[in-house]
């Protein structure tokens, strides 16, 4: 039996156990992703996320997802783990480099005194993929550290999440799955979205998915920069530069701390 101290923290209710790889190592990460995401049985979480040392950025990030696939990236993750660096005194400056599966990423923490309050995270630029017809659906296929299916549709209300979800999440066409994104449009600066996430399900929110459905939205000239991407879990704002790269901003708060036994 070992007994491990984690950290629970949220970005918009898209929530993750953290565990400080700088200070302990896991042997067996899928595993235990299982094990502390089950809400029932374990810790209750949308994965698990490591944070460790890295010879190429200031920190390194490996996420999890609750079915113990590990993902490229997540937005709302890199937030949280950013801001844990700093009140964890593991970096002591508010622009750092973050290393993850899809490359390295800058982070930009904005204090309240001390404490981190929100952070943007410059994604990079995204990938584009083909528009796929689904039924009667049109999927928008963008990869922006992750690949996602972005739907626009005129009522969310119409939208059964649960089942076109893990049906797109799975389709062949995905050989690494895919994230689906349900996406109404209320005017050129606001749009509402519903995630489902690839080994997860349905989450509150979702920083990369938020990105793709905004890049997909300018891309239509259906919205412009900076939008307002409302999820369940609250509102990411998601600007584009001149240059392309996409910047995600909003909040991470830290929930409880703790130590589980395996």
């Amino acid at each position: 039996m070992k007994s491990i101290p984690f950290i629970k923290m949220q970005g918009l209710g898209n929530d993750y156990v953290y565990i400080d790889c700088f200070r302990q190592q896991i042997s067996s990460p899928s595993d235990l992703a299982r094990q502390i995401s089950n809400r029932h049985y374990g810790i209750g979480s949308d994965g698990l996320v490591l944070i460790l040392p890295s010879d190429k950025a200031d920190i390194r990030m490996r996420m999890f997802n609750a079915d113990g696939s590990e993902a490229q990236m997540c937005g709302n993750a890199a937030r949280c783990v950013g801001k844990y660096a700093y009140e964890h005194g593991i970096v002591n400056k508010t622009t750092l480099t973050l290393e993850t599966l899809a490359g390295i990423k800058q982070l930009q923490l904005h204090l309240n005194s001390d404490d981190v309050e929100t952070i943007t995270v410059n994604m990079g630029k995204p990938i584009f993929g083909m528009e796929i017809s689904f039924e009667n659906h049109i999927l928008n296929c963008i990869n922006i550290g992750n690949p996602h299916a972005v739907i626009f549709t005129d009522n969310l209300d119409n939208i059964n999440l649960h089942q076109l979800g893990p049906t797109i999440e799975n389709l062949p066409c995905f050989s690494e799955k895919v994230n689906v994104e349900i996406a109404n449009v209320q005017n050129n600066k606001d749009i509402k979205v519903l995630v489902w996430e690839r080994g997860t399900g349905e989450t509150q929110a979702c920083g990369t998915g938020a990105c793709a459905v905004a890049i997909a939205a300018f891309k239509k000239k259906l919205a412009i920069p900076p939008m307002n991407i409302h999820l369940k879990g609250g509102t990411l704002i998601i600007d584009i530069t001149p240059q392309g790269e996409i910047l995600m901003t909003g909040p991470a708060k830290e929930v409880f701390t703790g130590n589980i036994t395996i």
